[in-house]
């Protein structure tokens, strides 16, 4: 068998009906091309989201849960051993934020060859304080550096060196939301006043944005030291460990183990944003549904016109086997047909489809709330480009096999006779 003389055939064929061809390949294209280009923009925009929610919060957090006391005083009493009790309204008990031994839990968890790396926390509800205005919302003691480490804290900065809090003492960097509201710039003094009455001045260093309105109206963060004097509590007071794996498929299993092994209250990060994660599987399976579509949209349209081309060239086909050539053949030849539209449609919605994904990703995206981003995400995988061309030649194949025995089966007999 001839596979050049059969590739020649089939690319007459394609001549024949030019205009016909060129639809079902630019068919092929545009599917390719905006599967190619959605799919890059929402994994980009998912992973924007990511970057605003998930990677702002820990793999695992170790804190101290409020909850009633386990037992009641009566519970002990001899004489009531064998009394049934009901109580009622039972109040949580005073056992403190703070985390015991937090020192030691740390170097153990940095002697963790599973963990990244671990960020002192200590957070507590105070009233920001500014004139006669005064705002409820939570102050927050961090490590700078580890911060900026683990959780690309420098990103959210939008005014103000955010090391100056290790440097500068009484400092705080306040939330826009708070900074609007209270019409504060840095190097303004802010009064703080914690749920113990302690009152404390600190100086404004900088302006944080996070993009998120219940965080940036409420939030403010300072060194552990500055809260920790806010809070009138000693060095050792830490109230969150927050840890960063290597691994963030371990969290819920080593969530479970810390709990256990530190008698400490955890949560890992599927836990607390499984609801956000959902949302993400969802917007990606649109994607993925919509590119395909498009698809198969395009591979209706080449089985089409190769079955109006096979009623067309009924006289060419029953030359062709008049002439030697063997169902097979005549089958391989409009399988070839079918092949050569999906494969220029294929390599052009390649290149259609990095073009628009590079339009896209210049496109400008400008708002407030999301003060660290001037365009529009996309995420450039090649993975994406290979499913794409795989697919397009997949679904273009399986367009051409019907037609293809269709006219491997015409009796030239009965075209000739019939002519």
């Amino acid at each position: 068998m001839k596979y050049g003389l059969i590739l020649n055939i089939a690319w007459h064929l394609l001549k024949a009906r030019m205009k016909q061809s060129l639809v079902a390949a630019a068919g092929v294209l545009f599917g390719i091309a905006l599967f190619i280009a959605l799919v890059s923009f929402m994994t980009g925009l998912n992973q924007m989201l990511d970057g605003l929610i998930l990677n702002r919060t820990p793999h695992i957090r170790i804190y101290n849960e409020i909850r009633p006391a386990d037992s009641q005083p009566i519970e002990s009493a001899t004489d009531y051993l064998t009394s049934s009790h009901f109580i009622r309204s039972i109040k949580p008990r005073e056992v403190g934020r703070s985390i015991r031994n937090s020192d030691a839990i740390i170097t153990a968890l940095r002697r963790d060859e599973r963990v990244w790396n671990v960020a002192p926390k200590v957070s507590a509800q105070v009233f920001y304080q500014s004139g006669i205005i005064s705002i409820a919302g939570q102050i927050n003691g961090i490590d700078p550096a580890i911060e900026k480490e683990l959780f690309s804290f420098g990103d959210y900065v939008i005014k103000g060196e955010i090391t100056d809090l290790n440097q500068i003492n009484n400092g705080i960097f306040i939330g826009k939301g708070i900074a609007d509201k209270m019409l504060l710039a840095t190097g303004d003094l802010i009064q703080i006043n914690s749920s113990k009455g302690e009152i404390t001045m600190l100086k404004v260093l900088g302006v944080l944005q996070f993009g998120l309105a219940d965080v940036d109206d409420t939030q403010s963060y300072t060194s552990l030291s500055t809260a920790q004097q806010v809070l009138g509590e000693p060095a050792s007071y830490i109230t969150d460990l927050q840890i960063k794996l290597k691994d963030i498929n371990l969290a819920p299993a080593l969530a479970s183990e810390y709990a256990k092994r530190f008698r400490v209250d955890t949560i890992d990060i599927q836990t607390a944003n499984a609801q956000f994660e959902t949302g993400s599987d969802v917007r990606s399976i649109i994607s993925y549904a919509v590119g395909v579509t498009l698809l198969v949209v395009a591979g209706f349209g080449i089985y089409n016109i190769l079955n109006m081309l096979i009623y067309e060239k009924m006289d060419s086909i029953a030359i062709l086997k008049a002439t030697g050539f063997s169902g097979s053949d005549v089958r391989l030849i409009f399988l070839s047909v079918s092949t050569l539209i999906g494969v220029s449609g294929g390599i052009g919605g390649l290149i259609v489809g990095y073009g628009l994904s590079l339009l896209i990703d210049n496109a400008p995206f400008e708002t407030q709330a999301l003060p660290t981003i001037t365009t529009f995400p996309v995420y450039y995988n090649p993975t994406y480009y290979f499913i794409g061309i795989v697919f397009s030649l997949i679904t273009t194949f399986i367009a051409g096999v019907f037609p293809a025995r269709k006219a491997a089966k015409i009796d030239p007999v009965v075209i000739i006779r019939g002519k």
